[in-house]
């Protein structure tokens, strides 16, 4: 499979799970962002709950940054297991 192909997948799986998403679950009435309204199309799953945004640009800086902090307490776990040993 070409990675163009793979992008591919990767992005019509998480349009489908986004389509599956429903505003009546989710956890806050206003963006995180902007203290805007949620609106319907601009859902994301975030440890298994559903979080609104106001527009699909704030749900994709917050799922940016979530990748962000991912990756550097990750790190953190490597630099920290690399001294202990």
């Amino acid at each position: 499979m070409t990675q163009d192909a793979v992008t591919r997948d990767a992005v019509t799986r998480v349009a489908a799970t986004q389509a599956a998403l429903n505003i009546a679950d989710a956890i806050n009435e206003t963006c995180p962002w902007s203290g805007k309204p949620i609106s319907a199309d601009s859902l994301t799953l975030y440890n298994g709950a559903v979080v609104g945004f106001c527009n699909p640009g704030c749900r994709d800086k917050f799922a940016s940054a979530v990748r962000s902090f991912e990756a550097a307490l990750q790190a953190r776990r490597v630099e920290r297991a690399g001294l202990e040993q």
